[in-house]
């Protein structure tokens, strides 16, 4: 098994770099998450790459986020200023939303993963028609 890299911790300097970093993913993740809602109740307009896709980007970045956390405390750790410290807080609230959203994003997928066209085509038409005809009842 190949040994992973050591993470090269940065500068304070590099706050800004990292702030847009963040801010980007969890832009992105908030607007994977809205796709993936309007997609729920009906799943079969995905299909098992795009679903796939979701999953293996997202369980990427779920793991990589303890190295976020990791930089932002030892930045803690230093003498920062009153602007720095701001952000190394703000940043730090970020993550956590950030892990919420990808974790929401995950568990969507994982859902939304056992009804994609490919999956709908692969089913009988007696399997369809009893699918459709359990969840009108169950909006009755």
């Amino acid at each position: 098994m190949p040994k992973k890299p050591t993470p090269r911790w940065q500068p304070i300097s590099q706050l800004p770099l990292l702030a847009v970093a963040i801010d980007g993913m969890l832009e992105s993740a908030e607007e994977t998450y809205q796709s993936l809602q309007q997609a729920r109740p009906k799943p079969h307009v995905l299909d098992d790459y795009t679903v796939g896709r979701v999953i293996k980007v997202y369980t990427a970045q779920q793991n990589d986020l303890g190295l976020y956390d990791e930089q932002l405390q030892r930045w803690n750790k230093q003498t920062l200023t009153d602007t720095q410290q701001r952000e190394v807080d703000r940043l730090t609230v970020q993550v956590e939303r950030l892990r919420q959203v990808i974790t929401a994003i995950l568990t969507l997928a994982d859902e939304l993963k056992a009804g994609t066209i490919e999956q709908v085509l692969g089913k009988s038409d007696v399997e369809v028609g009893l699918e459709f005809l359990l969840r009108r009842q169950g909006k009755e």
